[in-house]
Parts: structure tokens; sequence; C-alpha cells
């Protein structure tokens, strides 16, 4: 079983890639931290959780990523990428990590150790 939780990966994922975009002006450059973030996640979903967990999970980071170019008009760049980071992790957690994680005296420990 892979040992990492894939709340904290996705939810950087989106911050990075947006923070890299914003930094050096290449929304490019942004993309492809924001893909090898996603793309971390899904190899573990996909070798952890299956096929459909993985899809849902992806599916679900794209939307928040979609989600926060229209959050953005209303709030501002950086709440939106913010909020979409928070909602993306809380969906990990529900549907990935707590699975395999749990949480013990406020401490993450993997299931089983």
């Amino acid at each position: 079983m892979i040992r990492f939780p894939t709340a904290p990966i996705a939810a950087a994922g989106l911050i990075l890639g947006f923070g890299v975009a914003d930094a050096t002006g290449s929304r490019p450059l942004g993309g492809l931290v924001l893909a090898g973030f996603g793309l971390t996640c899904i190899a573990i979903w996909l070798r952890r959780d299956g096929r459909r967990s993985a899809v849902l999970l992806t599916t679900a980071g794209l939307g928040a990523f979609i989600l926060s170019h229209i959050l953005g008009l209303a709030v501002g760049a950086w709440p939106a990428v913010l909020v979409a980071a928070a909602a993306t992790a809380t969906i990990c957690w529900r549907v990935s990590d707590a699975r395999h994680f749990r949480i013990r005296a406020g401490s993450a420990q993997a299931a089983g150790s």
C-alpha cells in the first residue's frame, strides 16, 4: 500500500501550480506543476484505490480547477485557488485517504501500522 495521503498533494498542486503561473507569468509552466502533482495523485489512487476512485477524484480535481476560475471572478484569484484546494483536499481525504489513514492524538498514522 502506498503510505502517502493524497489530500495534501492535491491541494499543494493547485496552490503551487497557480503560484508558479502567477510568479512567472507562464500559465504553461504552472500547468506543468499542477499536472505533475495531479499525475502523482492519480498513480497513487490507481494502485491503492482502483480505477473507479481514481476517475472520481480526478474528475473532482478538474472540476475544482475549472470552478476556481469562475469563483476567481467574484472573490479574486488567490482566495478562489485556496477554496478549490481545500475542497479538493476534503474530497480526496473522504474518498481515498480516510480509508488508509486514521487520525490519532493529532497525528496522521497509516492504518494497520
